[in-house]
């Protein structure tokens, strides 16, 4: 596609070039990152759509706008939607007991003691887990590649995040349901499973599975056409590499294209991770953010919906800095709230780079990344396949590079 003139929507052109050079230079020429995508828009209009390196090892094909990535927890923001527009429907509210939905967690503890080959000792909670707590990860709930309790080392144990052959998403929220809380909810807030319970709420509230909901209540009205769960077989040759970074090897092939996982099935709908895209769909998505629900005379959310999707919703007003007892997420935390699927800028003096109070964004663990700027009217879809997404500082010197191109 051919982009808007930068000039038109206050961008300077050589300022945005620049972006692909410093790219070029740090990431691609030092092997650090196969290949890197940037989109960027204003209003909607792309006005800077790049492309570099190879989509595969194994040929000369280059990246390109059909190019077919893994989005990972880019997901969230979308199964995120999909639950308020359930919200929207009163079927389902943000202070509804989890219990309620998903009987399964209806006497879950709080963790206070054992683990590793020790029954755990619970106690009660102070308040019962919530839907919202769901949407800004203060369920209580944790992550196995947290490595920091005895509660993510039993996610590990019973490879609960395996998608493909494990647990199907109902098993997958009776094994979670087992499991104590780390806190109790809303009193803290950690990165976790909670967007995949999230989905199995969705599933059971709309009476369809995820990804149907998904194609049929959100990705065909906004013409998502290349966003799925699974790949389909005739688009399968546009699907990239993914990487992951090993220590004392550096990149090493962790999904190859051909035969990806991804053109599988997966036993276990991910609502917190298993979708794959590209950057023209979630540009769409973006841009329907930014329009406050709506893209193209359809609207699938009301704009108080994302008004109140994209406030923060952390207890107190607080920030990740005093709420987070992550040892790893998608965002730095020191300026930072959480909203209903993303995390929101409260503080841009806080957070040490360029970007505006409201701001709302997030990103994956094979390091793509958007975030929509709604004061700047500004939209940014990164694409690489390389994990983990905190190997590299390059999402901030995205957005520094990004801002300083800006000339009005």
């Amino acid at each position: 596609m051919l982009p808007a003139r930068p000039e038109d929507h206050g961008f300077d052109a050589a300022r945005l070039a620049r972006i692909d050079a410093y790219l070029k230079a740090r990431y691609l020429d030092t092997g650090r990152l196969p290949h890197t995508q940037l989109l960027v828009a204003h209003e909607g209009e792309v006005v800077h759509f790049s492309h570099q390196g190879l989509a595969r090892a194994d040929s000369d094909m280059k990246v390109d706008e059909t190019t077919l990535f893994r989005i990972a927890s880019m997901t969230k923001p979308v199964t995120s939607l999909a639950f308020m527009m359930l919200v929207e429907e009163c079927k389902v509210g943000l202070d509804t007991p989890v219990e309620q939905v998903l009987p399964e967690f209806k006497d879950v503890g709080v963790f206070n003691g054992g683990g590793a080959g020790v029954p755990f000792l619970t106690k009660a909670p102070a308040e019962p887990m919530r839907m919202i707590d769901l949407l800004r990860h203060t369920s209580g709930l944790t992550y196995s590649f947290q490595q920091r309790s005895n509660i993510d080392a039993a996610h590990r144990e019973g490879k609960l995040e395996n998608w493909y052959d494990n647990l199907t998403l109902d098993e997958f929220v009776a094994a979670v349901g087992k499991l104590p809380l780390e806190f109790s909810p809303g009193t803290a807030w950690n990165y976790s499973v909670s967007t995949d319970i999230l989905g199995a709420v969705v599933q059971r509230v709309s009476g369809q599975g995820l990804g149907d909901f998904f194609r049929e209540r959100i990705f065909a009205p906004l013409g998502m056409d290349d966003t799925f769960f699974v790949v389909p077989e005739d688009k399968v040759h546009r699907l990239a590499d993914c990487w992951t970074l090993v220590p004392g090897k550096g990149r090493v092939m962790f999904d190859r294209a051909e035969e990806s996982l991804w053109r599988l099935p997966p036993r276990n709908i991910s609502g917190g991770g298993g979708l794959v895209s590209t950057a023209l769909d979630y540009h769409r998505f973006c841009t329907m953010l930014l329009n406050k629900g709506s893209l193209g005379g359809v609207r699938l959310v009301s704009r108080k919906t994302i008004d109140l999707m994209t406030a923060n919703h952390l207890p107190g007003g607080g920030d990740l800095a005093s709420m987070s007892t992550s040892l790893f997420s998608e965002t730095t935390n020191a300026g930072v709230g959480f909203g209903l699927g993303f995390a929101v800028t409260t503080d841009s003096a806080k957070t040490m780079i360029p970007g505006s109070v409201g701001e709302f964004y997030w990103g994956g663990m094979f390091s793509t990344a958007f975030f929509v700027d709604p004061v700047e009217r500004i939209t940014m879809v990164f694409m690489t396949q390389v994990s983990p997404s905190t190997a590299f500082t390059i999402r901030r010197e995205l957005k520094t590079l990004i801002y300083s191109a800006l000339s009005t």
